[in-house]
This record gives structure tokens, sequence and C-alpha cells, in this order.
């Protein structure tokens, strides 16, 4: 064999060697690798490619040579080993670098000897690759021993198969053993528990023999009683019959009796309405008749005020008595039954509290209205003038009434309409510090009172 070519040989000489080895290949068949041979020679390619000078290397392998080293052999081995099978001069210049890298063992395979402590896949390898004298038989070697390995690891993969299938089979021995031993005390235990049970049934069908003969003996007893209980069961029936009789005679009596009241207490009723209606009106008249208004003073204050002296200044006690401000009298007229109190909204507010705005005004004085309604149960009304746009009117509490005059009227007109549509005798009470409508609503039996009274008593609560 001739020796394998490095970097540095004469360009000739390639072309020589080339034409033999391919005469050589033409002739001789490729051997079948077996698969950890065929990976061991693409890994030593793989390693040898990079050190071939760039004209050496095919160019179907320059992009391979180029790729990592952990990458070549993975990706590139397609091409490699196409190479090395059809591109004898390219397998001599890798067979040289890999002899040179594999040292002693490189050149023992190179002389056709094969170390007996060798790997015998890396001995093919290079067999494949230096191809010496017999390196198909190194070859098939290698694959005895791979296939002689393969057969041995299924040979311990089978034994291990059946130990392990023996393990499990005696595991399951052992199972078995024992759900044999839970199944013979669990037959015992049924075994018992049947004997039981079957005493227990002769017990059960002996009562439920005597429980027959009792329940033959009930339905004897239970059908005379049947008879018995429908005889007294019509004659109920028939005592009914002669009480719901004497029901419906009672209640005609009685609806009879019912109307005949009725309309008595109706005539009653209407002669007491009547004589009330006519009481009413005849005190009401002599009151405008003579203009009484609610007395300021008792009999006793004027025993006090000819016989007795007073803490204080008499006078001064008087002139607060008479004071149409006082709220203790808006009290006094608040309290008379079926009030109704109206309000001139403005006169009052502007009166109070004028530094706020109109909204302001109303809103507060509506809410404390509120409250003297809830406190009273009275009937309020509160009166405004209609003549400016109303903004951010807030609603209404329960018991009080807020109106606004129609364009063109007052409110100070509004409050004589409200007084005049009032029933005689009823009391109002109007708060105004206008003269003109106090003394306006007098003459209609109102009672006036100042903005000064209730806006005190607004002050109070």
């Amino acid at each position: 064999m001739s020796e394998p070519s490095f970097p540095g040989d004469a360009p000739e000489g390639d072309a020589a060697i080339q034409a033999e080895l391919a005469q050589d290949v033409e002739f001789v068949p490729e051997p079948i690798l077996p698969e950890p041979v065929r990976q061991r020679i693409m890994t030593l390619a793989a390693a040898a490619l990079p050190g071939l000078p760039g004209d050496e290397v095919p160019v179907a392998l320059r992009r391979v040579a180029r790729f990592a080293p952990n990458r070549r052999a993975r990706l590139g081995g397609r091409e490699i080993a196409a190479q090395l099978t059809s591109d004898p001069l390219f397998r001599q210049r890798i067979s040289g670098r890999v002899v040179t890298e594999a040292g002693d063992l490189g050149a023992a395979v190179a002389s056709g000897m094969a170390p007996a402590a060798a790997d015998p896949i890396e001995v093919a390898a290079l067999a494949y690759l230096v191809r010496p004298d017999g390196w198909r038989e190194l070859v098939e070697g290698a694959g005895d021993v791979v296939r002689a390995e393969a057969d041995s690891a299924a040979v311990a993969g089978q034994i291990r198969d059946a130990e392990h299938r023996v393990a499990r089979a005696e595991h399951d021995r052992a199972v078995a053993r024992v759900e044999a031993d839970k199944l013979r005390d669990e037959l015992a235990r049924v075994r018992e528990e049947l004997g039981q049970l079957r005493e227990e049934s002769r017990a059960t069908a002996k009562a439920l023999r005597e429980a027959q003969a009792a329940q033959k003996r009930a339905s004897d007893l239970l059908a005379s009683e049947k008879g018995r209980a429908s005889r007294i069961t019509a004659e109920h029936e028939a005592e009914v019959r002669r009480l719901k009789t004497r029901l419906a005679e009672a209640e005609t009596l009685a609806s009879t009796g019912k109307q005949a009241a009725k309309e008595a207490r109706a005539a009653d009723d209407t002669r007491l309405w009547l004589l009330i209606e006519t009481i009413g009106q005849a005190a009401s008249g002599l009151r405008r008749e003579l203009a009484l208004g609610p007395s300021e003073k008792m009999p006793a204050d004027f025993v006090a005020d000819t016989a007795a002296d007073r803490p204080g200044s008499p006078e001064r006690s008087r002139a607060r008595a008479q004071d149409t401000d006082d709220p203790g009298r808006l009290d006094q007229l608040l309290a008379l039954p079926r009030a109704h109190l109206v309000v001139d909204g403005y006169n009052v507010t502007k009166r109070g509290f004028a530094e706020i705005s109109l909204e302001q005004q109303r809103k507060r004085l509506i809410t404390g209205l509120g409250g003297i309604a809830a406190q009273t149960g009275d009937e309020v009304t509160v009166v405004f003038d209609g003549a400016e746009r109303v903004h951010g009117l807030p609603p209404a509490p329960r018991g009080v009434r807020v109106l606004f005059s129609r364009k063109g009227d007052t409110a100070d007109e509004l409050i004589r309409q409200l007084v005049r549509a009032e029933p005689a005798g009823r009391p109002i009470v109007v708060i105004s510090s206008d003269r003109e409508v106090a003394d306006g609503v007098r003459r209609h039996g109102a009672y006036p009172m100042g903005a000064d009274s209730l806006l005190r008593r607004l002050a109070r609560s």
C-alpha cells in the first residue's frame, strides 16, 4: 500500500495516486459498516478536516470545514461519508492526519496489526481510513464485536426482565396469600353472620305470623267501629244541617237588625253633625262680629295686675305678652287643633338672613318649616313671589307646601286667597311683617304674627 499523502506533496503524484486508487475502488466494493464504526469514522474525519489545506479540501466539504467541532460530524456527516467513499485521495489525506494523531495505535493499524488491548471500534475506524492489508477483516471483526456486545446487552436485558418478572411474581404470590387469608377470614365471618340471620329470620317469621293474626283481629274490630262511626257521622251531619238552618235564620235577623242600627246611627250622626256645625258657625260668626282674638291675659292676670305685685316691670311684661313677634304666642296658636301655618317667604328670609343668596334663603326656610311640620303635625304653606326664575329649589319636606305666585300677582294676594279659601272657624296663622297683609288676613279670621316670631322659633329649634 502506498504511503498516505500530507500537505506539501507534489500535485502530479496526487493525480497518479488518485487514478490508481480509483481503479481499486472500481473493482472492490465498500463493506457494510456497523453503526458504531461509521460514527467513529465520521468523528475522526470531521476532527481532521480543518487540518487540511484549503485547496485539498473538496468543494462539497469546504462549508462543513467551517462548522464548529461539535457540529461538524453531526451536520456534515453525510457529505463527509460521501467524499470518503467516492474520493480515495481525500480519504488518503484524512487517513494520514488520523494516523499521525492516533500515535502508536495508528502506526500499528497502518502496518496491518491490531493490538489485543485496543478498542475494536477504534481499530476498525482507523483500518477503514488507512486500509492496510486485511482491513476488511478488521472491520468485520469490529462488527462481530459490536453485534456480540449488542447480543450480550440484549441477553442481559432479558435476564433483568426475567428477574423482574420473577420478583413481581413472588410479590403477587405473597399478596395473593394475604388476600386468601383475608378472604378465609371474611368467609368465616359471613358464615357466622348467615347463622345469625337465619335465627333472626325464624324469629321474624314468627313475629310476622303473630302480627298477621293481630292485624286480622284489628281489621274485624275496625270494621265494626267503622259501622258505628258511620251511624254517628250520619247523626252529626243531620244535626249540623239543623244548626246551619238555624244559623242562617239568625244571620238574617242579625243583618236586618244591623241595617236598622246603621240607619239609626246615620240619622243620629247627621243630627249631631248639624248641631256641631251650627254651634261652630255661630261661634265663628260671633268671634268675627266681636273682633275677638286669642286672649293674651287670663282672669288670674287681671287679679294680679290690680291686687298683687309681680317681680319686674309690669309695663315690660304687658308689652311682651302682646308682642306679635313672641315665639311663645306662635307655639300657642300652632297647638290649636288643625291649625294651618301660612308664611310670607321672602318677607321672613330677607328679614332674617338677607346676606345669603335667594336660593340659600329658600332652602334654609323650607328646611326649618319641615322641622315645625314634623313637630306639630300642622299644615304648613310657604308663599314666594314668582317674579324671578327659581333655581336650586330643594324637594319640599313632608307636610310643607311650597307655592310661587303667578306672573302679575304678588305673594300677598296669594296669601289672602289661601286665607279666604279656608272654612270659617279653622285656626289660620299668617307669618308676615307686612301690615297690609296682617290687616287683610285678620278681617277673615286669621291670626297674623310677625316674621321675628318665626325666626326666633326656628332659631330655638
